[in-house]
């Protein structure tokens, strides 16, 4: 699928991430049960992530399991696991031949460990394609995350591997998940909800915002075309003064 017209091919962003909410809300809108808007929702993000390479966009992360949604239902809890699994079993191949890398970021040690071994087999398989960097945060909490980096690096310290003095931002970001992949420029939001969620709160110093009303198993094209054009018009500082220049 090609870039549409309006669309500056050299604004895109270099890395979305995403937060797929309202799978629930979209099934119960139609008399279904929630397990149905999961489904749903993956179909989405399989086309989302087609757009997204399609469209030059080099990495896409998409929130897919919080370490606080362990609380939901254990119905809908063992759906989810089951329906990551067989999404990468029945995709696994197809993103390999089209060069795309999967990654997942999380406390993966608390999974199914079928749901383990499909991950580190798509992992090993994928790593060295270059199309698009596509992660999945499954059981992942951002203060957890940094907490974790936080131990880690108090335990060099503790070691005498490092001086304290020596513990600045680059070190922590040494110790996150997401250590080898950029930050986003662009979170996009469904459902209406205008919160983070306890995702990426590291990462997402500088990262611009979007925040659409659709529910996540309709975010098509349209919608993430429109996602594009308001992070075109947004004017990304980081911190410093716009320059003005005089004639």
């Amino acid at each position: 699928m090609t870039l549409p017209l309006d669309l500056n091919p050299e604004k895109i962003p270099q890395h979305v991430a995403v937060i797929m909410d309202g799978n629930g809300r979209w099934a119960t809108n139609r008399g279904l049960p929630r397990i149905a808007g999961h489904r749903q929702g993956a179909r989405t993000l399989k086309q989302l992530l087609r757009y997204c390479k399609d469209w030059g966009i080099k990495a896409l992360t998409a929130y897919a399991f919080s370490t606080e949604n362990w609380q939901r239902p254990i119905e809908e809890v063992d759906f989810l696991m089951r329906l990551i699994e067989r999404f990468l079993r029945r995709e696994l191949a197809q993103m390999h031949q089209e060069g795309i890398k999967i990654s997942f970021i999380g406390d993966l040690s608390a999974l199914p460990p079928s749901l383990q071994k499909q991950i580190a087999h798509s992992m090993t398989e994928t790593f060295n394609n270059q199309a698009i960097h596509f992660t999945l945060a499954v059981n992942y909490g951002s203060r957890n995350e940094i907490t974790r980096a936080c131990r880690q690096v108090a335990e060099l310290v503790e070691q005498g591997k490092i001086n304290a003095a020596a513990v600045n931002e680059t070190l922590i970001e040494q110790h996150l998940y997401t250590v080898d992949t950029p930050t986003p420029d662009l979170l996009i939001r469904t459902s209406g909800e205008m919160r983070l969620s306890n995702f990426l709160l590291w990462q997402m110093a500088y990262t611009e915002m979007y925040f659409a009303d659709i529910l996540w198993p309709d975010f098509d094209t349209e919608a993430f075309h429109q996602a594009l054009l308001s992070y075109q018009q947004r004017d990304r500082r980081f911190g410093k003064v716009k320059a003005v220049f005089s004639a």
